[in-house]
């Protein structure tokens, strides 16, 4: 058995909402093209070709603050959430369960929406962007977020979120040649598990759980320059004093990244995929495709390929999102 952890679904109602309101119309026409997002006999379709595969869905990009208004926002959020949940009780040979979508325009909005899709629809977990309108999520704004889904022992799945606005260059006004997305999201996987390490998160909410899209970003691939190059942390900053940071750990640096669970959505058999399974182990990977905006078959491929045992592969492939899920899926 395959549990895909990470895939997207926008809803029809999400879709007809978001173009009633002209927000994001961009995006959106993407969405509305690419017909497994949004039409259940053509996913179902994709989904027969893997046999025995299951998906846990969640809101593709872009960020409901990021195209809405507060009330547009909290709007869209409960319309999708009941959605989501609706397929579920539908299809729970196809969907196991849902991740919530929140509204992150206010903190009592979020909290409210949040509380209801888990305890009265049922999802077992919420997604969150990797920054909220340019706002860090190390910010205390949004520690309550994290604070209840500690105390729900759910985890948080994250997704990396930057447009073009972000520029690469200062003499650019945008990103070009879509380097915001091929670069970008990675960087900013990145930075966002790195400021929530060093704000003490992991400390103060020891039973926190966070999936990482793409395999944790960057963070594998230089694990040595955070172990011994943010050692350093502060020496080569002079606007700022950082030299309490790191004491106040309870933990050292690199450790708080292995806390972090990665999926396995780098587009296919990756190069990286044994590099962040090896980074993350075993007890923290867990297959997801990105579908349908990933490939299911190569990504199977690819995890399969990777010379582990039986129980390890049957971790990776179900178990691990089991255990997190607190679910068992027959």
């Amino acid at each position: 058995m395959i549990v895909d952890i990470y895939t997207h679904f926008a809803p029809p109602q999400l879709l007809k909402s978001t173009e009633s309101l002209g927000a994001g119309s961009g995006l959106m026409k993407r969405m509305a093209s690419t017909r497994e997002l949004h039409d259940l006999d053509a996913r179902f379709r994709a989904m027969d070709a893997f046999g025995d595969y299951r998906q846990i869905v969640s809101l593709p990009n872009p960020p409901l603050e990021a195209i809405t208004t507060p009330e547009q926002g909290h709007d869209l959020a409960r319309i999708s959430n009941d959605a989501m949940a609706e397929i579920v009780s539908r299809h729970p040979e196809r969907f196991p369960c849902f991740v919530a979508a929140l509204p992150f325009h206010d903190m009592d909005t979020t909290l409210t929406e949040l509380k209801r899709a888990i305890e009265t629809l049922g999802a077992r977990g919420v997604q969150i962007f990797t920054n909220v309108n340019g706002r860090p999520l190390d910010d205390p704004l949004f520690e309550p977020v994290f604070a209840a889904m500690a105390r729900y022992d759910l985890p948080v799945w994250l997704h990396p979120a930057r447009t073009a606005a972000m520029t690469d260059y200062r003499s650019e006004k945008v990103s070009r040649l879509e380097m915001w997305w091929c670069f970008g999201w990675p960087y900013e996987t990145s930075v966002a598990m790195s400021r929530l390490v060093l704000s003490g998160i992991f400390d103060r909410f020891p039973k926190l759980k966070i999936i990482t899209h793409h395999m944790g970003g960057m963070i594998p691939y230089f694990d040595k320059r955070i172990e011994d190059g943010l050692a350093l942390l502060g020496s080569r900053t002079q606007t700022e004093d950082y030299s309490g940071i790191l004491p106040s750990l309870a933990r050292p640096l690199i450790e708080y990244f292995h806390m972090f669970y990665a999926d396995t959505a780098l587009f296919g058999a990756s190069r990286g995929l044994p590099c962040g399974v090896d980074f993350f182990g075993v007890s923290n990977a867990v297959f997801a495709s990105d579908a349908p905006f990933g490939p299911v078959a190569t990504t199977r491929d690819g995890v399969a390929g990777l010379g582990l045992e039986k129980t390890q592969l049957e971790a990776i492939f179900h178990r691990n999102a089991e255990k997190l899920i607190k679910m068992k899926i027959a």
